[in-house]
């Protein structure tokens, strides 16, 4: 992912979630970035960008059970 399509994609989701809080870092693949909130990694943010005319991105979040007994 370019500079800007991560610049791009951090305000887009910084206005989704209304905060200021959200932090992407790069990976060693070209394709995909990790996203942070609050210091806490989100998921893995993926381009689609076959058709040059069509890009999409897709967040991919796990959240693992033992995370949900602790609520």
């Amino acid at each position: 992912m370019s500079p800007e399509q991560i610049n791009k994609v951090k305000e887009y989701l910084c206005k989704r979630f209304a905060t200021e809080s959200v932090t992407i870092k790069s990976r060693k693949v070209s394709d995909s970035v990790e996203v942070y909130l609050n210091d806490e990694i989100l998921g893995i943010l993926y381009i689609d960008d076959e058709d040059k005319d069509d890009i999409s991105y897709d967040l991919n979040i796990s959240i693992l059970q033992q995370d949900l007994d602790e609520l």
